[in-house]
């Protein structure tokens, strides 16, 4: 018999705990299903199954190969789905997830082309500022800015972003430009984090780290909020390149203490498909990976 084919009747009797309810989830005969996983422990040589009249349980043996199986079938059905959908049409539901303002600025416009070019699939977007688990919250694709814990998922890197200090032309003309982060402390600060009266801000230079508590005269709950306080020259904020790069380019914002900036951030497209990515998520993913790679270098 089709070691597959045995591998696959293995594991419905091992999930379903029984022969008959494998055969019927199979659509096979029970004697057929019987003789493929006697086959199946004859050539490999090991029992996979304790039986009595009432269940069938895996060995030991037959766990560790029930992992293995599994694994192998899912790969076979996804290289036949990669392979199939090779010149396919995408076409049903997809979920992406990104940060706020980083979603709402470069995924959305990716969305809305890939919305048009495929008119058989539909979005759900995700744009949230916190970390999404992928497997648990069933999302297709993400965005994350920062460093990656060590995971299964695929990343491909796009661009890096920075943190920077900004303030209006307005503020500095009546209040100076801060030559170093000990400075901070004469500033009006905007804060963009949660409810607290301190909040430390992180530094680099000339190869040395170092962190700055700083008292905020505006606390505020979101970057956008943190803008605004900024642009009304308020006070000195930190945010993310990306987010207040249109505003130094026309000059409503500058960027402060360049100097002392921390290491660059990456942005990686990540999901969490295995090796082989279904024609959906694949084409997503060149769609956007390609776009983000553009915005990020103009950025």
């Amino acid at each position: 018999m089709d070691k597959l084919h045995l591998m696959t009747v293995f594991v419905a009797v091992a999930e379903e705990e029984g022969f008959a309810a494998a055969a019927r989830r199979l659509a096979m005969s029970p004697p057929a299903v019987t003789r493929a996983i006697a086959a199946l422990e004859a050539r490999l040589s090991v029992k996979l199954l304790n039986r009595s009249t009432r269940f069938v349980r895996v060995t030991e043996a037959g766990q560790r190969y029930l992992e293995d199986a599994r694994r192998i079938i899912a790969d076979v059905e996804a290289a036949d789905e990669a392979t199939a959908g090779i010149n396919a049409e995408p076409r049903g539901h997809l979920t992406v997830t990104a940060p706020v303002m980083f979603g709402k600025m470069f995924v959305m416009p990716g969305i809305v082309e890939y919305l048009q070019r495929y008119p058989a699939m539909d979005v759900s977007a995700l744009f949230l500022d916190r970390v999404v688990n992928l497997l648990e919250e069933g999302v297709d694709v993400g965005v994350r800015i920062g460093e990656l814990p060590d995971s299964s998922m695929k990343a491909i890197r796009v661009g890096q972003i920075h943190r920077v200090l900004c303030a209006s032309p307005v503020y500095l003309q009546q209040h100076g430009t801060p030559a170093n982060p000990d400075e901070l402390s004469r500033h009006s600060i905007i804060a963009a984090t949660g409810v607290t009266p301190m909040v430390e801000w992180r530094f680099a230079h000339a190869g040395q780290n170092m962190a700055v508590k700083v008292k905020p005269r505006l606390t505020v709950s979101s970057n956008d909020a943190a803008i605004v306080g900024s642009l009304a020259g308020l006070g000195i904020s930190r945010l993310l390149s990306y987010q207040v790069g249109g505003y130094f380019d026309d000059g409503q914002l500058c960027r402060v203490m360049q100097t002392y900036e921390t290491a660059p951030l990456p942005v990686h497209v990540v999901h969490r498909e295995g090796r082989y990515a279904n024609v959906k998520v694949r084409s997503f993913v060149d769609l956007i990976v390609a776009q983000l790679r553009e915005k990020m270098l103009q950025r």
